[in-house]
């Protein structure tokens, strides 16, 4: 039986990600101008392709299905999954601050707001949780719910 995914998320960069990191271009444009203007305009443009082509290459993925969750390059199986709270705004802000445990695994990234705290049930394991950053912090907290739980309401 094939592992049907119940929930997929990449965690693409904000578009204003790109914009900062645009700001290469005049910073080697300054440094790579008064020694050639070619070396800098071509400096400047192979950097940023850089740049993009390492946020765009480096860009997580959330994945639920019957066997378990992936988050990025690690894998639970789902018997081991707790319970899933979602948190946005100052729940979020307080989920990676002052509510952090030392110990929890974490895939966060700054330019998405909303996090999902996943409970391991593991007892082998020495991980309490994993916090997981999502756009869509509830619908994933959703698909984590056991088969035979009452909806989350």
């Amino acid at each position: 039986m094939p592992n049907e995914t119940t929930y997929r998320e990449r965690l693409w960069p904000a578009p204003w990600v790109f914009i900062a990191t645009a700001l290469v271009i005049p910073a080697s444009l300054l440094v790579f101008l008064p020694i050639s203007p070619q070396a800098g305009v071509v400096v400047a443009i192979v950097l940023y392709a850089a740049i993009v082509g390492v946020l765009l290459g480096t860009t997580a993925t959330i994945e639920v299905g019957a066997e378990g969750l992936r988050a990025g390059r690690a894998r639970i199986e789902r018997r081991f999954v707790g319970a899933a709270t979602a948190s946005t705004g100052a729940d979020a802000n307080a989920e990676r601050g002052t509510r952090l445990d030392a110990r929890a695994w974490m895939l966060v990234r700054g330019w998405i707001p909303g996090v999902v705290r996943i409970e391991i049930t593991d007892p082998e394991d020495p991980t309490p949780y994993w916090l997981v950053s999502s756009r869509r912090p509830d619908e994933l907290a959703a698909a984590l719910q056991p088969v035979d739980a009452p909806p989350v309401e």
